[in-house]
């Protein structure tokens, strides 16, 4: 099962917003939210709800895939998140996450005994590629036990 497919069957959120995971590696995660008069606001993009939605499941996305070998000792959690809107988003809409630490350091600080924060970037943009939002959302892996 993909991480996409990992996400959608287990967060009923991203399923529900119907979420494309396009890209979910380790150095980067894209994911995409279509264009659903469902999901738009009072000026007929999407709401910004759902654009948080997609931030953050794209943070998600990067979180597994970067540190999915870990599971087994520890959890993956948010810890706080950020957004900000930046232009006016029409129509589908897509997620750009990126580590802001490299993932290395922060396995050597769950190896050390320690409980690692890290942030991860998002960038959403529309069709035109305009950046309508920028999302940092921090992350912690807390070990098991």
């Amino acid at each position: 099962m993909s991480i996409g497919e990992m996400l959608a069957a287990t967060v009923p959120m991203a399923r529900t917003l119907n979420l494309e995971f396009l890209e979910t590696g380790p150095e980067k995660a894209v994911v995409a939210l279509p264009d659903r008069s469902d999901f738009h606001n009072h000026v007929g993009g999407p709401h910004a709800g759902a654009m948080f939605t997609l931030g953050e499941s794209a943070s998600g996305a990067i979180v597994l895939a970067a540190f999915g070998d870990q599971l087994s000792r520890a959890v993956p959690l948010a810890v706080s998140a950020e957004i900000a809107y930046r232009k006016l988003a029409m129509g589908a809409v897509t997620a750009t996450a990126t580590l802001g630490r490299p993932a290395a350091e922060v396995v050597a600080e769950l190896d050390a005994g320690e409980r690692p924060e890290f942030p991860v970037r998002i960038e959403i943009h529309r069709g035109d590629g305009a950046v309508t939002g920028e999302m940092t959302v921090v992350w912690t892996l807390r070990p098991n036990g």
